[in-house]
């Protein structure tokens, strides 16, 4: 009996020193808000913008919705921590200023143009989205062009404006450079919605895409003095 009653001591003992003592911890605001993120966006692809509630998203996320308003006051500063994230799998910039590749692979890492397909089926969900969205509510049509397409423009424009002060291109306007190389890309890469199948495989539009990248760097290519 004393045997038992010292196993059962050591092991609460040991249970004891295993469980954290005070509250549990909470789940840190960043953390948090990424959760939120990611509910929302399945959310916001099941009802459309006009069918997702703030209310809604807290009841699915597990959450008060005193927490829910804290992190995100408006359902539209919601959708545009979703359009940041999205823009994260559009465009890996910025860059390390120090980047040594050559300009066409760097140009292909930047635009992801060789995304696995799982990825590729969400970052078209949400362009989806975005269109059919934009065309029934001017707060989402607003919102992607000044936080979606309008800084990711800018920023491609910045990275460019990076090499040609580096002499590594040369270029007349930086910002038209950049707006033609996202209207290449994203024209071949983001099928339209009704119109899935554009490009008979990945394969075949992989190549295309390579071409327009490499017609891109052959145009921005420094001169020689004697050119």
């Amino acid at each position: 009996m004393e045997v038992r009653t010292k196993e059962r001591g050591g092991n609460a003992d040991q249970a004891a020193i295993r469980r954290p003592r005070g509250r549990p911890k909470t789940v840190n605001d960043d953390t948090r808000r990424a959760e939120i993120v990611g509910e929302a966006r399945s959310t916001f692809y099941e009802l459309g913008y006009g069918g997702t509630t703030m209310d809604l998203v807290a009841a699915r996320c597990r959450i008060s919705k005193q927490t829910l308003y804290r992190l995100f006051p408006r359902k539209t500063d919601l959708f545009m921590a979703i359009i940041a994230d999205h823009r994260a799998s559009m465009l890996a910039l910025p860059r390390d200023a120090d980047e040594n590749l050559p300009l066409g692979e760097t140009l292909e890492q930047i635009f992801m143009i060789d995304i696995d397909e799982t990825k590729e089926r969400e970052r078209e969900a949400f362009i989806h989205l975005a269109i059919s969205e934009s065309q029934q509510f001017p707060e989402v049509a607003t919102l992607m062009h000044t936080y979606g397409a309008k800084q990711s423009q800018q920023m491609l424009a910045d990275w460019l404006s990076q090499q040609q002060q580096r002499g590594l291109i040369e270029i007349a306007d930086v910002a038209s450079g950049a707006r033609m190389l996202m209207s290449m890309i994203f024209g071949a890469m983001i099928s339209k919605p009704g119109h899935p199948n554009d490009w008979p495989d990945r394969e075949t539009r992989l190549r295309h895409l390579r071409q327009c990248i490499a017609i891109f760097v052959a145009g921005v290519q420094p001169r020689t003095s004697g050119g």
